[in-house]
């Protein structure tokens, strides 16, 4: 199977530059489509790093580009309603002919994160097993059977329409590299998304996440392995590395770094890049989700040139 490469729209940098219009935004998922990215991705947050709604821009994005996938990357579902989010879903699955991905995650413990929660009405520390249990919820729903459920939420006999345009609906990838989220890879999801570890720690990690898979008796080849990345391109070394460092300090508030430690990141020339994303390829990866440090524009054509030098 070929790599696929996906692209991030800029959601929370379009806020920070007190730039909300969407216009820009849905004008790069055109010009991503036709350079021959083959995913438009977007994040997710309520307060921490406040962006625009995932679910609904990815609406518009389907309705303006008809051939690539759609994404969340990532979506955090325990801070939802199921039943709203499976209805939802399955709509822009529909709009977009089944092109829906949901990627999806539980949140890193920080106090904004936490602040996020407890805005939401959400218990943070609950938040694993909310979301285990509604997005088993929305995959019951989007059966398009009547559903009966007990548990935080509470069904009898109810169903949605419309059901997902994919049968069973979107995909669901996981993100995380911690044994926990290896486990829950391998046990219940379609793909595995996490965005820490270089070619080599993600290739052993994807074997464990399919040793998983095999040993609670699923197929990992239906499975998609995933990665999030964040570049800074230039032929000058020295001026990709600061751009990637401010990058990152403004995004997250903290020093680079440590930033730099936790999440996979790479600054360099284009000659270099193509043969750093060619690494996860031969780990297996079947998607990279790709995110720029600015300038994208430029990022996506460098990116464009040199697609044929990926293996």
């Amino acid at each position: 199977m070929a790599l696929k490469l996906g692209y991030l729209l800029p959601t929370r940098e379009q806020i920070m530059a007190g730039e909300p219009k969407t216009g820009g935004m849905l004008d790069l998922a055109t010009r991503a489509e036709a350079s021959g990215f083959d995913a438009i991705w977007v994040g997710d947050s309520l307060t921490a790093r406040p962006r625009h709604e995932p679910l609904a821009l990815l609406a518009a994005v389907a309705a303006r580009v008809p051939r690539v996938e759609l994404g969340t990357a990532v979506l955090l579902p325990a801070l939802r309603n199921p039943v709203l989010l499976a209805h939802q879903a399955a709509t822009i699955d529909q709009i977009s002919e089944g092109r829906l991905i949901l990627g999806v995650g539980i949140a890193r413990d920080v106090p904004s994160i936490r602040a996020e929660f407890t805005a939401a009405g959400v218990p943070f520390e609950r938040r694993v097993g909310r979301m285990m249990e509604g997005l088993a919820l929305a995959r019951a729903l989007w059966s398009g059977k009547l559903v009966d459920h007990e548990g935080f939420w509470s069904l009898k006999g109810q169903s949605i329409g419309p059901v997902p345009y994919r049968p069973g609906g979107p995909p669901l990838w996981i993100a995380g590299a911690l044994p926990q989220s290896l486990e829950r890879a391998g046990k219940f999801f379609d793909g595995w998304l996490p965005n820490s570890g270089d070619p080599a720690l993600w290739g052993r990690q994807w074997q464990e996440v399919g040793a998983i898979a095999r040993a609670n008796g699923r197929d990992p080849g239906q499975m998609t392995g995933a990665m999030y990345l964040t570049l800074s391109i230039d032929d000058d070394v020295a001026a990709a590395n600061a751009r990637l460092d401010a990058y990152l300090e403004q995004y997250y508030g903290l020093p680079a770094a440590g930033l730099r430690r936790r999440q996979e990141c790479f600054a360099g020339p284009p000659s270099a890049v193509a043969e750093y994303l060619a690494g996860y390829a031969r780990a297996g990866a079947g998607h990279l989700v790709l995110r720029f440090a600015g300038e994208h524009q430029r990022h996506l054509d460098t990116v464009a040139r040199v697609r044929s030098q990926i293996a």
